[in-house]
């Protein structure tokens, strides 16, 4: 401890320091009323804003608050200063799976790995449910807790996943990275997440990376794996193949590269797996045509009792397949009921809404605002008295997803994606509590 003297936070006793990051300490500390342990991730203010990292500090707490997964690290509250954000968080007793493996010495026993491996895919598969991308897996990442369980921790550089709107950003660690994030390309955001889990279970298989130099530059050629049987046939066309491969890695653009491209993008679409024919076909479906498929559990954890036995509130979060990422809700109950649950939902939350239609509705919601009455009411006047940064717009909208199931769709039109992914949450609470 800083000279000796017991520190106090809130509720927490703070212990001693067990990790270091960008903006702070990491301190083990605990809970006075139950006496249980926790991580306790001190952020400086100062430190945060000399290098303009708050909006990712908040995006980080935010994930993390609506997050519960059992192999995601749960955050348990916020407690701020003038100067430090105290950020309360599940204590990993064991460490994470970089020291782990370097106490290991040797790669670990496959069924061993297997069971690692299975606990890092469901969290990861958890966020990308939720639209959330993490963007930083690696073993020092990956905590873990008492009974040797994962623990998926640093959203640091996560981001919230847009249909039509990729990523650009070239984040975390080189040695995880995946292709498309160390060339600057644009990418949607999962198959960077998988990428770096393959480069894990290739770690713990084999006791060292696929990709390895102390050379930055070097290390991203390495990386930039090309296509072998592709790369043969613009050989085979009168290309030299040294000269191609350098003018691929190097992300030069000649005719070279572009007939490689070609050949390339025609062999999977032939294929049978990503970007296959009947993604495609998906491709082209008609908004109004929505195919969906049941998620195991929602970003609140799991329905009440009551709400699994009442047919008129089975609404289970859901996501389609087709082209916009959305919040879905499904439910066998007759539309205008589901209707009418929604509008109960929406004047709970105190939402401003007008209906354009049976089945579709047009909302307005301002943070910390009174609206005052609810219904039709003109919403421009509220809009007038918020800043852009607490106003939500968004539309609601059922559709019928087969015979006897309904699909009720929440769009975002405007406002903070954040504060929107908040406002989903508090409104699939309240259905669950009908």
């Amino acid at each position: 401890m800083d000279g000796g003297a017991e520190m106090f936070v809130g509720n927490y006793k703070l212990g001693k320091v067990i990790g270091h990051g960008c903006f702070g300490k990491v301190r083990i500390a605990q809970h006075l009323p139950t006496g249980h342990k926790v991580a306790i991730k001190i952020l400086n203010r100062d430190k945060i804003n000399q290098i303009k990292m708050e909006d990712k500090v908040r995006r980080e707490i935010k994930v993390l608050r609506v997050f519960m997964h059992p192999h995601i690290v749960r955050l348990y509250e916020v407690v701020e200063t003038l100067t430090d954000i105290y950020v309360v968080m599940e204590y990993a007793e064991s460490g994470d799976l970089n020291d782990y493996i370097i106490i290991q010495k040797d790669r670990l026993p496959e069924d061993q790995a297997r069971k690692f491996f299975q606990q890092i895919i469901c969290g990861v598969e958890y966020c990308h449910r939720n639209m959330v991308v993490h963007r930083d897996l690696k073993p020092d990442n990956l905590l873990l807790n008492s009974k040797g369980n994962i623990k998926i921790a640093d959203f640091g550089f996560c981001n919230i996943m847009r249909d039509g709107h990729p990523l650009t950003t070239s984040c975390g660690s080189p040695l995880y990275a995946a292709p498309e994030v160390v060339s600057g390309k644009q990418y949607a955001g999962p198959e960077v997440d998988v990428w770096s889990c393959g480069v894990i279970l290739y770690a713990l298989l084999c006791a060292h990376l696929p990709f390895e130099d102390d050379n930055v530059p070097n290390l991203f050629k390495k990386i930039k794996i090309v296509d072998e049987e592709v790369l043969q046939q613009v050989v085979n066309k009168g290309f030299n193949k040294n000269q191609l491969v350098e003018s691929l890695q190097n992300n030069i653009q000649n005719e070279g590269t572009v007939a490689y491209s070609l050949l390339l993008d025609n062999k999977l679409c032939d294929s049978n797996g990503y970007l296959g024919p009947k993604f495609q076909e998906s491709m082209d479906l008609d908004f109004n045509h929505i195919l969906s498929r049941e998620v195991v559990s929602s970003v609140v954890g799991p329905c009440s009792s009551r709400s699994m036995n009442n047919p008129r509130v089975s609404l289970r979060p859901q996501f389609s397949v087709e082209r916009k990422w959305a919040l879905g809700l499904q439910s066998g109950a007759h539309p205008r009921e589901i209707i009418s649950e929604v509008l109960k939902a929406l004047r709970e939350l105190q939402v401003c809404w007008k209906k354009i239609g049976h089945y579709n509705i047009k909302c307005l919601w301002v943070n910390n605002h009174d609206l005052g009455d609810y219904g039709s009411n003109n919403v421009d006047n509220y809009i007038a008295t918020s800043s852009a940064s607490n106003v939500i717009k968004f539309e609601v909208q059922l559709y019928k997803a087969a015979e006897g199931k309904y699909l009720l769709d929440l769009q975002r039109v405007q406002g903070p994606q954040l504060l929107f992914l908040d406002l989903c949450v508090a409104f699939l609470v309240k259905l669950h509590y009908y």
